[in-house]
């Protein structure tokens, strides 16, 4: 069976991402795995541009087929932010997933219920050694809410409202979650690509 590693440390990631290519006949394989422990220095402009760049470069140093995802939260009344640098929004002082959400929330403070339009963007991209990666997206409509609530998911789900269920991210069901949340919509859209690619296994 042929490989496929996924450029993440990010638990949450992998397991999502396990589940949403748990159809594709693919080994994933993870950097650990790989012995890979370099951190590929993000300095796209645009989610597409450092999905690109993590794709293009841990498939050179692993020598597999590489999955690199770039993803984040554009706010519009904050202008698209924190867009890129989402993982990094309120740093220095902000160093967990709550310190960050908890800053989100009091720079909206005065933003009100029909101004707090949000999405998840996620990019998606599929690099071979020495080859330019192939790129997709998912894009995930919702709202930012007053207060975090749900135990599930990871990052910003606990604020991000779903209108369409009724609830925040962090309180539907991780199946649920997984198919209608930007990342699964950006591999649901890299799906053809990937079972075509590796249905026939690929050689590199």
């Amino acid at each position: 069976m042929p490989k496929l590693l996924i450029a993440t440390n990010n638990q949450g990631k992998l397991a999502e991402l396990r589940e949403l290519l748990a159809d594709v006949p693919v080994e994933l394989v993870t950097l650990r795995d790989a012995g890979i422990d370099t951190v590929v220095e993000e300095t796209g402009a645009t989610f597409a541009e450092n999905a690109a760049l993590k794709a293009e470069q841990v498939a050179t140093l692993s020598g597999l087929w590489t999955l690199a995802d770039d993803s984040g939260l554009e706010v519009d009344a904050l202008g698209g932010a924190p867009g890129v640098y989402t993982a990094r929004y309120g740093a220095p002082a902000a160093v967990t997933d709550r310190d960050r959400y908890e800053y989100l929330l009091r720079n909206l403070a005065a933003v009100p219920w029909a101004g707090r339009t949000a999405r998840f963007r996620a990019v998606v991209a599929l690099a071979a050694p020495g080859r330019s990666a192939q790129t997709v997206e998912g894009v995930f409509e919702g709202r930012i809410a007053f207060a975090p609530h749900g135990q599930g998911g990871f990052g910003y789900d606990p604020v991000f409202y779903v209108p369409s269920h009724h609830g925040h991210l962090a309180e539907l069901p991780a199946d649920l979650k997984n198919r209608i949340s930007h990342r699964g919509r950006a591999i649901e859209a890299a799906h053809p690509l990937l079972v075509q690619l590796f249905s026939d296994s690929p050689p590199l």
